[in-house]
């Protein structure tokens, strides 16, 4: 018990930090150049003299409609969870204190160009501005933001943190020493695959402008919809993760950006040889022998009423932070998970005014996390897979841990932006990306695999993948409502796959006692077109069947050499036993029936949409309202993602993750633009905008984009300082 050191438990609020008259003088000044036009959809379009005018306005106006977001994934990336949710997040805390390190944010914060400090400066300002004029709203810890946070999170993905495939469990299981280390590499989770970026070149579409198609996949509420401009030339309209000041996924006036996740090596596992001498740590490498270092990281959690801090004893390579030991070796992670030229980067591509302003953008090779499709008023469009790539040794399987001794897997500096896997203009005039492999992405003038390393796009194909690449095949001339249109296909193309399988097994066995039940199931399965729809009794029975199959055909990430979704589908549907495939069909029979009284369940009836609170943590209620949802989760290939499932005390399945704010924008001599939101702009459930876009985002009916401020003060609800 020598590293617990027990803390008196006092109120936050006493420990917090009082604003200075000097610092409250100098916000309600600032507050003066920002104005905040709230439209008929609560969406914030913020207006500021300077940039950091409008980036303190754009803080005050995230505050306004969910305060509790913005703080809480600042808490995270503090690595301070613990102590606001206990000691269960403790090691998750750890993990994060190992990849992102306060003191080099605060260094980088220290030795910023003076452009990007007002920005800073202007991001905490903004923000506690908020709280010293909302007295009642309580922080659940941090009572004070810091100009310097920002550069602890410097991209807005979802996914920003990569551990290569180490687990929590792992790294709780080394440093606890528990005996039982792994000696395999886990397999990858099953998370919700998400985002589907698509731009379609002048030759595609009616207008003969290019046209971009905005469509995450993330957790509900992840990110508000806001504009925010300035007289410096920032005019950005889009998705801002909650307490980033940069428009992550979006446009201005002169192109577009679209962020999708990829598979793209930007982090990797070394084996450390160590080696013990005169009670010392040192690990092997390039034939010498190097000290292993050594720091000690207190983590506050809290158990009941008080405050407990755990100091937990470190290592370090000079390739980064041991994570685990696999194999009787301890693996170190090299990786880049935050830096201030990826936050430089992010907020540089928002003021671009071409497709080489663009590039120079990128050539800062800094964003880790996305894939990028763009298209602008010129008429270009292009993808790129990945941005920062390190050089590596092509004869080495970068997806399994390299031997940390050996100089020669070192990285060897980063690729050119111009030597990853990438499109400009393809002639097949279109583009697309479902989180697959990017060697469709453009159908014939698709880039060829052979061109790169494999640790570049060891993406495989997946089901959306290839309902995208098939629509647009076949697509006549684009406008905005028809992109939207295809981009809500919602056939599930893995049961092209899966269901031929299935029938053959029945029609083998149909005479078995055992599986003579099913002939109803068998027969509506039979007569199903395989696309989604809140009517469909097939859609339930195909979703609740597949997920009770093999896993492997969940997975859509893959690593460099494996069977992509795809290619694991068919081999199951090829290999799997006629009981593989039959019971687990009479078994959601039996569930259908246990649940509801009966097998034959429309699928709107058990897949819901439902947001009854502002908590982070949603919980959901059989018995209160809810809207139907015909769209499915897109790991079954349909594009418009709606990912649910069944939560304690629940029969129906509510949806948590899948389109978020989704966007159609043609770039002609005006934008013209539609877009959509899960909910509504505002986390507070008072407001009525918290889910006024509900039924629209159930039905896939898209709202005008309001880009001109001629047209936002038409539809104004309400103008007004931030402060006011």
């Amino acid at each position: 018990m020598k590293n617990l050191l027990f803390l008196l438990f006092l109120p936050l609020p006493l420990l917090a930090q009082k604003f200075t008259p000097t610092e409250i003088n100098r916000w309600q000044q600032q507050a003066k150049q920002a104005t905040i036009i709230r439209d008929n959809y609560g969406v914030p379009h913020i207006y500021g003299n300077t940039d950091a005018d409008a980036v303190f306005g754009l803080l005050y106006a995230q505050c306004e409609d969910d305060f509790k977001r913005v703080e809480m994934n600042y808490i995270e990336k503090l690595g301070r969870m613990a102590e606001v949710k206990g000691e269960p997040e403790l090691y998750k805390d750890l993990l994060i204190r190992l990849l992102i390190d306060s003191t080099d944010a605060i260094a980088d914060y220290n030795k910023a160009e003076p452009w990007l400090k007002k920005l800073l400066n202007a991001y905490a300002d903004g923000i506690n501005y908020y709280l010293y004029k909302n007295p009642k709203v309580k922080p659940a810890l941090l009572y004070r933001f810091k100009p310097w946070y920002p550069l602890l999170w410097t991209d807005g993905s979802i996914g920003a943190i990569n551990t290569a495939d180490v687990t929590v469990t792992e790294l709780k299981n080394f440093y606890t020493g528990f005996p039982n280390f792994s000696s395999a590499i886990p397999k990858k989770a099953e998370l919700p695959s998400g985002s589907n970026g698509f731009a379609f070149a002048p030759a595609k579409t009616e207008s003969g402008n290019a046209i971009l198609y905005i469509n995450p996949h993330v957790t509900f509420y992840f990110r508000p919809e806001v504009q925010v401009q300035s007289k410096e030339g920032l005019n950005a309209y889009g998705a801002v993760t909650w307490g980033q000041f940069f428009v992550y996924q979006g446009f201005n006036e002169h192109c577009g950006w679209m962020h999708t996740s990829g598979n793209t090596d930007v982090a990797d596992l070394y084996e450390e040889k160590i080696v013990k001498k005169n009670k010392a740590l040192f690990y092997q490498f390039n034939n010498d022998l190097k000290p292993v270092t050594q720091k000690k990281i207190s983590i506050r959690y809290l158990d009941g009423a008080a405050l407990k801090t755990k100091t937990i004893n470190t290592y370090y390579t000079h390739h980064g932070p041991i994570m685990t030991q696999r194999n009787g070796k301890w693996i170190s992670l090299k990786s880049y998970n935050r830096s201030m030229v990826s936050l430089v980067q992010s907020w540089q591509r928002t003021k671009v005014q071409s497709f080489e302003e663009y590039k120079k953008a990128m050539d800062l090779k800094a964003n880790t996390s996305n894939n990028t499709v763009y298209a602008d008023d010129k008429g270009n469009i292009a993808y790129w897979h990945g941005n920062f790539i390190p050089v590596r040794d092509t004869k080495l399987d970068w997806s399994k841990p390299v031997d940390g001794s050996l100089a020669a897997t070192e990285w060897k500096g980063l690729h050119k932006v111009d030597e990853s896997v990438h499109l400009y203009n393809p002639a097949s005039g279109w583009i697309q990306n479902c989180n697959s492999t990017p060697f469709t992405a453009s159908g014939t003038s698709s880039p060829k695999k052979e061109k790169y390393p494999a640790y570049m796009a060891p993406d495989g194909e997946n089901f959306r993948g290839i309902n995208a690449v098939k629509i647009f095949n076949n697509s006549g001339k684009y406008t905005l409502e028809k992109v939207i249109a295809d981009a809500y296909n919602t056939h599930l193309a893995a049961f092209d796959v899966l269901l031929p399988a299935l029938l053959k097994a029945y029609n083998a066995n149909k005479a078995t006692a055992t599986y003579q039940p099913l002939a109803g199931p068998i027969k509506i399965l039979t007569e199903w077109d395989r696309n989604s729809s809140e009517t469909s009794v097939a859609t339930t029975l195909a979703i609740e069947w597949a997920q009770k199959l093999s896993p492997a055909i969940r997975q859509v990430y893959i690593d460099q050499g494996d069977a992509d979704q795809v290619q694991k589908t068919e081999k199951f549907a090829e290999t799997a036993t006629a009981d593989q495939l039959l019971a687990p069909l009479l078994e959601v029979k039996l569930e259908l029936q246990s649940k509801f009284g009966k097998w034959q369940i429309a699928w709107g009836d058990i897949n819901r949409y439902q947001r009854l609170s502002g908590d982070i943590d949603q919980k959901f209620d059989d018995t209160q309202p809810s809207l139907p949802s015909g769209f499915a989760p897109s790991t079954w290939g349909c594009l418009p993602s709606f990912v649910s499932r069944t939560y304690p005390g629940t029969n129906k399945r509510y949806g948590y993750n899948g389109n978020s704010f989704v966007c159609a924008v043609e770039f002609g001599k005006k934008i013209k633009a539609k877009s959509l939101l899960a909910g509504g702009n505002s986390g507070d459930p008072a407001s009525k905008h918290f889910n006024d876009q509900a039924l629209m985002y159930t039905k896939g009916q898209f709202k005008d984009v309001l880009f001109y401020k001629e047209d936002v003060e038409k539809h104004a609800e309400k103008t007004y300082h931030p402060g006011e």
